[in-house]
């Protein structure tokens, strides 16, 4: 409800899903239309890794929705998959022309210049697309191992600083500006890391 709540109230949001970092996985497929597919507002989900059997033209069905929604799973593999297919640049296009682009864990991190994935078996800083300045580190409370390693890689450079967040809570972006941090669980937190 949140985020269909950032786009204009007299428009029905046109909303896309990318599981790609689930690789496609039908269980992230069926929840986002159980969730989004009652709501008022328009779902639909691309697979990329079935472009084969289901071509669509992305650049146009991407920059044609008001929201681009994007799943958890392996960031190195989503971000490996969207630059093999041009989507890294589409992306940036859609965000300059106004289009919403959210996500969880990997579909979180991703536009900032760095995250802190287990997409190899273990927490490693990581380089996403860089819309965003800055780090960004998920699983807070979930996955307590990551924490440790953001804060130390950007003690020591090799993260810029940034942002940690446990599950449920989101950053909200105008631009590059943080403008606000909401939270759909009680209790729950994001930090603000380094100097």
């Amino acid at each position: 409800d949140y985020v269909l709540s950032l786009v204009d109230s007299a428009t029905v949001p046109r909303i896309c899903l990318l599981p790609t970092a689930s690789g496609d996985g039908e269980a992230q497929i069926r929840q986002f239309h159980a969730t989004f597919g009652s709501r008022a507002c328009e779902p639909m989900h691309i697979s990329l890794f079935r472009l084969g059997s289901r071509p669509i033209p992305l650049r146009e069905t991407l920059l044609d929705q008001h929201i681009i929604y994007v799943g958890g799973g392996s960031m190195l593999g989503l971000l490996a998959v969207w630059r093999a297919l041009g989507l890294d640049a589409i992306l940036r296009e859609a965000w300059e022309n106004g289009v919403i682009l959210a996500g969880l864990s990997a579909g979180a991190m991703c536009w900032f210049q760095w995250g802190v994935t287990k997409s190899l078996g273990y927490p490693a800083p990581s380089p996403g697309l860089g819309f965003l300045p800055g780090s960004m580190s998920v699983h807070m409370d979930g996955e307590p191992a990551r924490l440790p390693v953001c804060r130390a890689a950007i003690a020591d450079g090799t993260l810029p600083p940034g942002y940690a967040a446990d599950d449920g809570v989101a950053l909200l972006f105008r631009g590059t500006e943080l403008e606000e941090v909401v939270s759909s669980r009680p209790g729950r937190r994001a930090l603000k890391l380094g100097p």
